[in-house]
């Protein structure tokens, strides 16, 4: 029953750090079924994004440290999302006054969500990190993924090539965290590829409820290629290094502390 517990009390850790993002599935449901007359749906999603981030701040939910990573990551996620629409790898179809070169600006959310999942589980779990490579590794090796975003449409996808560059430079880093009281551990390159995949299936149920359309989801919704959890795990990573170095993660700062496995 020990075991149950403790997993019972992880999940409820891991659904309180996913608030905003649950804010943004519910967004998007429920403009799926109501309409308000005069206000398009993507314009209505984005006016719904912006209370939330206030409301979460208000009550104290998010720090003021953790609002300034979230809008970082928003900016980030804008000009991914620019440069992918005007290539053609996904679409926004529906009208709204808040979109620019045919990208709603709620979109930016979606990729502040995972920041915002990372920076409240961070604080929630009491995450600490050991063996982290040099900063100089990280910043390049962050760098290099989120410019192979960019550039594999005309030049090579070397995504494959950076995911075996991952596990040689996160090859001893691993993540503590806290739940009930006991501390556990778990190699944080397998953190990556976990909040990867929940990000994949989190990707369905947006294509879904039409956030965005993929080629070949015009006429009727169909499941996203299993390959897409590459491109998620590598957004992670990025994300997870940018938080890491902003709350100043050295190499050898924390001691390991005794721990259960995962």
């Amino acid at each position: 029953m020990t075991f149950f517990r403790k997993l019972w009390t992880f999940g409820i850790q891991q659904a309180l750090s996913c608030i905003f993002p649950v804010i943004i599935f519910a967004a998007l449901g429920l403009t799926k079924i109501v309409e308000i007359p005069g206000i398009h749906r993507y314009d209505l999603i984005l006016l719904i994004c912006l209370l939330a981030q206030a409301g979460m701040v208000a009550a104290k939910l998010e720090t003021m440290d953790e609002l300034k990573v979230i809008c970082v990551f928003h900016v980030i996620g804008l000009m991914l999302e620019l440069y992918k629409v005007h290539m053609g790898s996904w679409s926004y179809p529906e009208e709204g006054w808040s979109k620019i070169g045919g990208v709603p600006l709620y979109s930016g959310f979606m990729y502040a969500s995972v920041a915002s999942y990372i920076c409240q589980a961070w604080r929630r779990l009491n995450l600490r990190l050991t063996g982290w490579p040099p900063a100089v590794m990280t910043v390049l090796l962050s760098t290099a993924i989120y410019a192979n975003f960019f550039t594999h449409h005309f030049l090579w996808d070397v995504r494959w090539v950076l995911t075996a560059l991952l596990f040689i430079v996160f090859w001893r880093t691993v993540v503590y965290f806290d739940v009930a009281g006991d501390t556990y551990r778990m190699p944080l390159s397998l953190s990556f590829v976990l909040i990867g995949f929940f990000i994949w299936v989190a990707e369905n149920i947006s294509t879904f409820l039409g956030a965005w359309t993929y080629p070949g989801q015009e006429k009727a919704w169909s499941l996203v290629h299993i390959g897409k959890i590459s491109s998620w795990f590598l957004l992670v990573v990025i994300s997870i290094i940018i938080v890491a170095q902003l709350k100043h993660v050295k190499q050898g700062r924390t001691a390991e502390p005794p721990a259960k496995s995962c």
